[in-house]
């Protein structure tokens, strides 16, 4: 499949000029079918009879298949989850914590991934310590930041670590974190800190096998650059989390026999899915995988992604009072960038005088700043638009 054709198959993008990918993906038509047509499906058999349970399974069986594929990991390591929060929080509320340990949390990650953080600090007497990433992603070039990273992170870590958090894919500068390095040197350390890693940016958008093998906390959203139905995500788990972590918001699907109380937790990821959740969401997410796939390997895409942003960054470098973050093209599909000058509105309400013109990205609060999100359905006319509507408004 081209890109043309994916493009014309998701209705979001036949009357507006589209960049938050980032934010959410435009769900394709035969997603939304495939959707309705499990919803339909399920209900011809009976929502809960012993006829619908094979069908039930086989969707699950089918999405956590594509997904430890993509993870590559087994089976035992997918946990479906509904968001990337829950993907984060709910493994590692499970692990056992010592009052003074401490939590390294990157100065580039989401809120609310902090905010869990903060709480089971508090919570568990533990200590908050920032792994200073922000200014090294922007002031370095791709060839220096992993080294970069990986020096700062010597210099931050302490004996008492525990927890390291560091997104793949930031969101907020859109440089690439290098998590497989990352955890290798972790392993070296004497306490073995966990690696919880934010994924939401990075899956469907770069290559993420060797992060997602190496990370003890790998989770994922399909809403995203997966352009797949909200509400239905992942986390790969490594082995070692696996033997330690024990299940926090517990239902029948943490259960190895789901009909017994007195049952014991499944002895996989597993133990962390909760209960009853919107089963046709499946077959949207696997269908928009398959044309992700149709499209072209994942590496294939992110050179088209990167063609774009490209793109992107090399126009707003003509854009009088304009500053990106990154000092060259990004690695994948996000621009953050500031329009400065007197006289320049807000990045909000630039945000709001683009929408009128029907072109949509937006604006972050740390670093403030816009962002404008290309995928491989990011046309060059669609460039060109968003540059020419940004040099209208300065």
């Amino acid at each position: 499949m081209r890109q043309g054709e994916l493009r014309h198959l998701m209705p979001a993008l036949a009357n507006k000029t589209y960049f938050n990918y980032g934010g959410q993906g435009p769900l394709p038509e035969p997603s939304l079918e495939a959707i309705t047509a499990s919803w339909r499906t399920i209900q011809e058999l009976g929502p809960f009879t012993s006829a619908v349970w094979p069908f039930v399974e086989a969707q699950v069986a089918a999405v956590r298949s594509r997904l430890a594929a993509a993870c590559s990991v087994g089976l035992h390591r997918i946990a479906l989850t509904e968001n990337v929060t829950s993907g984060c929080v709910l493994p590692l509320w499970g692990l056992q914590w010592q009052a003074g340990d401490e939590l390294l949390i990157s100065d580039c990650e989401h809120p609310g991934v902090v905010a869990a953080c903060r709480e089971l600090a508090r919570r568990e007497s533990l200590s908050l310590a920032m792994l200073p990433v922000m200014a090294l992603s922007c002031q370095s070039a791709a060839a220096d930041l992993d080294g970069a990273i990986l020096d700062a992170l010597e210099q931050t870590l302490t004996p008492r670590t525990r927890l390291v958090v560091l997104s793949h894919l930031l969101w907020n500068t859109g440089a690439v974190m290098p998590i497989a390095k990352v955890a290798e040197r972790l392993r070296g350390h004497g306490r073995r800190p966990w690696l919880l890693v934010d994924a939401a940016q990075s899956m469907g958008s770069i290559p993420v096998a060797e992060a997602a093998a190496a990370a003890d906390i790998y989770a994922f959203t399909g809403h995203k650059w997966l352009c797949g139905p909200e509400g239905l995500g992942g986390v790969a788990l490594s082995e070692r989390l696996l033997e330690q972590a024990q299940p926090t918001l517990i239902g029948w699907r943490s259960l190895r026999h789901e009909g017994s109380a007195g049952s014991s937790w499944h002895g996989d990821a597993r133990r962390f899915e909760v209960a009853t959740s919107c089963v046709p969401l499946l077959a949207g997410l696997a269908s928009s995988m398959d044309l992700l796939d149709d499209a072209g390997s994942a590496e294939l895409r992110l050179t088209q992604i990167h063609e774009r942003s490209g793109q992107v960054w090399q126009g707003l470098q003509q854009i009088c009072g304009c500053e990106t973050l990154l000092q060259e093209p990004p690695p994948a599909g996000l621009v953050s960038f500031r329009l400065t000058g007197s006289g320049v509105p807000s990045p909000e309400a630039l945000v709001a005088q683009l929408g009128e013109q029907a072109i949509w990205l937006r604006s972050l609060d740390d670093p403030h700043c816009l962002r404008a999100c290309t995928h491989i359905t990011t046309t060059a006319a669609e460039v060109d638009l968003l540059l020419a509507g940004l040099r209208g408004l300065t």
